[in-house]
């Protein structure tokens, strides 16, 4: 048995698994969790609170530290989101927090994904952008929140970003293989978006040199958006329960059930 705290990803080969008679199980989530820390990366960036928080223990008071080229002036001033347009690109279980959490905090909320989650949006008092490029170049805060699939792999460009205004935040706590290979880096150092906050990475853990963790404009976290005591305690209690289960010679949880072949001796 191979039990996955969570939803199988690539990373499990299941059609191996049930050829050699492994049953593989996954779990539910949480989605508050993730959606919680994607708000709180959304209030750090939008006030510059790392910044200022680096810059406070090296003895600079007031001072956020954000001064390249590339950025307007006083970008290093943090700006509020009352009265900021909030864009959310997959309007699921965790984009429908953040469209909630946006509206408790006085934001224009506007919606891109497929059609379904565009007129559901529209069901919700919300407003579904007119364009792709319009969502893009109008969302002082844009958020994914799409799943992974053959059809999103790398479906962000470096020109979708580069329609964002200089003083746009992107906000990351997805997939990293949503975006192109390379395109958030290139944006950044070009200046659309002014900021990035990152969550998810190609290759986890990152090392210590890479591009993201050099630039002013980034804030990024250890992937550790579903990182949370109770959650850990909810996934795991869901994980003992399916092996106890499988013990007892219940198959109820494997989501290959029906293709298992019989074990190899």
């Amino acid at each position: 048995l191979v039990v996955q705290t969570g939803r199988i990803g690539p990373h499990v080969d299941v059609q191996a698994c049930s050829d050699l008679g492994i049953a593989v199980a996954d779990g539910q989530t949480d989605p508050g969790v993730t959606a919680e820390l994607t708000w709180a990366l959304v209030l750090a960036a939008m006030r510059r609170l790392p910044q200022y928080v680096a810059s406070l223990k090296h003895g600079a008071w007031q001072q956020a530290g954000l001064k390249s080229q590339s950025m307007p002036p006083n970008f290093g001033l943090g700006q509020r989101l009352a009265g900021k347009t909030l864009g959310i690109w997959g309007y699921g279980r965790i984009g429908q927090r953040i469209a909630r959490y946006g509206q408790a905090f006085d934001m224009r909320v506007q919606v891109w994904g497929s059609e379904a989650s565009r007129t559901r949006a529209t069901e919700h008092g919300l407003l579904a952008a007119e364009s792709r490029e319009a969502f893009f170049a109008t969302s002082d805060v844009l958020s994914l929140h799409l799943r992974l699939t053959d059809a999103t792999r790398h479906l962000i460009t470096l020109a979708d970003l580069s329609l964002m205004q200089p003083t746009s935040l992107l906000v990351n706590t997805a997939r990293p293989d949503l975006l192109a290979p390379d395109a958030l880096v290139a944006a950044l150092n070009r200046g659309r978006p002014g900021l990035a906050a990152v969550d998810v990475f190609e290759a986890e853990p990152i090392l210590q040199g890479h591009p993201l963790l050099r630039l002013e404009n980034a804030i990024c976290t250890p992937h550790i958006g579903f990182v949370e005591q109770d959650h850990y305690e909810q996934m795991f209690v869901q994980a003992f329960r399916t092996i106890a289960q499988f013990a007892a010679g219940d198959l109820s949880a494997a989501i290959n059930a029906g293709d298992l072949s019989p074990r190899r001796p």
